[in-house]
């Protein structure tokens, strides 16, 4: 396996785009709120995610409210989101962090930090891994971050950017500085965007995929990180 260059990543992220239409960014949250949200999205779909963190928005109009609550009811708010009662207690961790450290549950101080210094704060916070770091940097604050959500892992297996069996966090060290800043977000969206629709874990459908040419996977070396 070769580790991809600039032209490689520009010219799946060209593909990407020209067939899924011009690149639309999400709607930014506050940084809290993008943290949440990550947390919310492990292990289920968008639609659930987005259900269970209005739900607890809605139940808990603020930070302080889902903070100082009891876990079973957190839990009852998100449970449509999957694995509440996990995912209940980290964010009660990751608030208690935040107010301990900040004397209130706000990250505002962030956005005067360098990209590593934020990376680094986020990951000290109870269960926050690169890609939730990655993702608040990105789409809550801007960042030429790189996020490695499992469909993005996927198909950079699949094309031969990394190897297989690579860890989430290994892939990250990895592929997230390779890919320039200014198509990361871009990229991003388009191979989240691929993999759900085309480069799926089980049955792909590489007959029709718009990358089968440069991937290792699709064009017949069936070893790159897929069934």
């Amino acid at each position: 396996m070769t580790a991809p260059g600039e032209a490689a990543i520009r010219a799946v992220q060209r593909r990407l785009r020209a067939q899924q239409g011009a690149f639309v960014p999400k709607p930014a949250l506050p940084v809290i709120d993008e943290l949440v949200a990550t947390v919310l999205s492990q292990h289920t779909s968008d639609v659930n995610s987005e259900r269970a963190f209005a739900r607890l928005k809605a139940g808990f109009p603020t930070w302080e409210q889902v903070a100082d609550a009891p876990t079973e009811l957190v839990a009852d708010a998100i449970r449509c989101g999957g694995i509440a009662d996990q995912k209940a207690r980290r964010i009660k961790q990751i608030l208690a962090a935040i107010e301990e450290r900040e004397g209130r549950i706000d990250l505002g101080r962030l956005r005067e930090l360098d990209d590593a210094a934020v990376e680094a704060y986020l990951e000290s916070l109870p269960g926050v891994g690169p890609k939730t770091a990655a993702c608040v940097l990105l789409f809550a604050m801007g960042r030429a971050a790189f996020p490695i959500d499992t469909h993005v892992h996927r198909i950079a297996t699949r094309l031969g950017w990394i190897p297989a069996n690579t860890t989430a966090d290994k892939a990250h060290r990895l592929l997230a500085p390779r890919v320039p800043p200014d198509i990361r977000y871009d990229l991003h969206v388009a191979m989240v965007a691929h993999g759900r629709t085309f480069c799926r874990a089980q049955r792909p459908r590489c007959d029709v995929c718009v990358l089968r040419d440069l991937c290792a996977y699709g064009s017949g070396g069936r070893v790159a990180g897929g069934t």
